[in-house]
């Protein structure tokens, strides 16, 4: 298993939708997990009932992805109150953190809406998610965030994947100056996030890292089909890959050895 310090300074989190990628998240070395449901949608709110099966796996921080449908960020009154009552649920079965994301139609973010949520969350840890991606002005969009006093953003610097975007990326955390975290995310892997993370001079890393198994039923059919789009079979799923989430945590402690002391004693690696 990888030798990574209990404390490193460089934090991976990993976005799962499932009590194995959970586990696995761990195993690999991961800080954090995102937890959320629909992830071929974007991600939606996982239910109650996996959070609390989550929580109850791991021992690592738990953030919950707060979000009541696919599509884009502008919401209703009723998907508001949906929202305030997810929040309650994830403080009451244990969470530490939840994870939002509200636009204007203009494109902007949604500042007093933001800030109900933010309140509704009490002391839980909040990031804002892709949602900044859609915004017009991710300069003025990343100053309104400074002002709500939200722990992190969750981006891609626009981009399709976080390597792409890094020039956005490494301008917002400049401009950021440790004020809230800058968090890449999208299409990081263990072959392009030593790249991501030396261009870019943030502190933590998001990614999915996933992998294909076989699920175990023995009867198949191909027709009919139970979504109206899926990229894999009725038999496939998608879970956390445990090699490449130890893989991406060990090319960030070997970033962190590159910059220790002389004296600081680093074992990057796997047993």
């Amino acid at each position: 298993m990888e030798k990574a310090s209990s404390n490193p300074a460089f934090a991976l989190e990993i976005c799962i939708d499932s009590v194995a990628s959970a586990m696995a998240a761990e195993q690999g070395g991961a800080q954090r997990v995102e937890l959320c449901d629909y992830l071929a949608g974007g991600g939606t709110t996982p239910s109650a009932g996996m959070i609390s099966l989550v929580r109850a796996s791991i021992s690592l921080p738990l953030h919950v992805l707060i979000r009541p449908r696919r599509g884009d960020f502008l919401y209703s009154t009723a998907e508001m109150e949906i929202m305030k009552r997810d929040i309650q649920v994830c403080r009451d079965l244990g969470a530490d953190g939840v994870v939002i994301g509200l636009l204007t139609k203009d494109g902007t973010i949604d500042l007093t809406r933001t800030e109900e949520l933010i309140r509704c969350a009490g002391p839980l840890s909040v990031t804002f998610h892709r949602a900044f991606d859609l915004t017009r002005d991710p300069l003025a969009a990343l100053d309104d965030l400074l002002k709500l006093n939200v722990d992190r953003l969750l981006t891609s610097g626009q981009e399709a994947t976080a390597l792409q975007g890094v020039p956005l990326l490494w301008e917002l955390q400049e401009r950021a100056a440790g004020k809230l975290i800058i968090m890449p995310g999208s299409g990081v892997n263990p072959a392009n996030v030593r790249e991501i993370m030396a261009s870019t001079g943030v502190s933590e890393i998001h990614a999915s890292v996933r992998r294909k198994v076989e699920g175990e039923m023995v009867f198949r059919k191909d027709y009919p089909p139970m979504s109206s789009y899926s990229p894999l079979s009725e038999f496939e799923q998608q879970i956390a890959d445990v090699t490449q989430i130890r893989q991406v945590r060990v090319a960030l402690d070997e970033i962190q050895c590159s910059t220790s002391s002389p004296l600081t004693t680093c074992n990057p690696g796997l047993d």
